[in-house]
């Protein structure tokens, strides 16, 4: 990839608003060109989404469950992992799922509406599934910093001068 195109694609990784003359500008080629580089990029399955950052918890409205579930899995031979991690990432309650390492295999993240609508998915959909050998649950419980974006940075907190000995 051209130092050009490694450009473009951080910037629209740090402001996937930012339009095309805006980023032409920057990176100083013309808009033609910008156009597409994304366009290329997108093809290749390179920027895969534009999307945006939302504090849920400023919305009042918004209520729901977020959970993390470690799970532990028996590879199959000749596939690895991608089997069942396909099964896992084809129901619509799993936002993101990665291969990791360490205790567990695998890291789902889902939302529901209820700690209860979450239990449900654990108990009858991912641990059923033949290879899931088990999982554990983490709720969120609250964001602080998400994708590189900070929520809350304190600043309005507490102003007080540290005073140490």
């Amino acid at each position: 990839m051209e130092k050009h195109e490694l450009e473009i694609l951080k910037l629209v990784e740090d402001n996937g608003r930012l339009g095309v003359p805006a980023i032409a500008k920057m990176v100083d080629r013309e808009e033609k060109e910008v156009q597409a580089v994304l366009d290329k990029l997108e093809k290749e399955n390179v920027i895969v989404s534009y999307a945006a950052v939302v504090n849920w918890s400023k919305v009042e409205e918004q209520e729901g469950v977020t959970a993390m579930i470690d799970v532990k899995v028996t590879p199959q031979r000749g596939v690895g992992f991608d089997e069942v991690a396909e099964r896992i990432y084809r129901f619509p309650e799993v936002k993101a799922l990665y291969l990791v390492s360490g205790a567990y295999d695998l890291s789902v993240v889902i939302d529901g509406k209820t700690m209860s609508e979450i239990a449900g998915f654990v108990s009858e959909k991912l641990s059923t599934l033949e290879s899931v050998i088990s999982t554990t649950t983490h709720f969120r419980l609250k964001t602080y910093k998400h994708d590189g974006v900070v929520f809350e940075d304190g600043e309005d907190d507490d102003k007080r001068i540290v005073v140490s000995p």
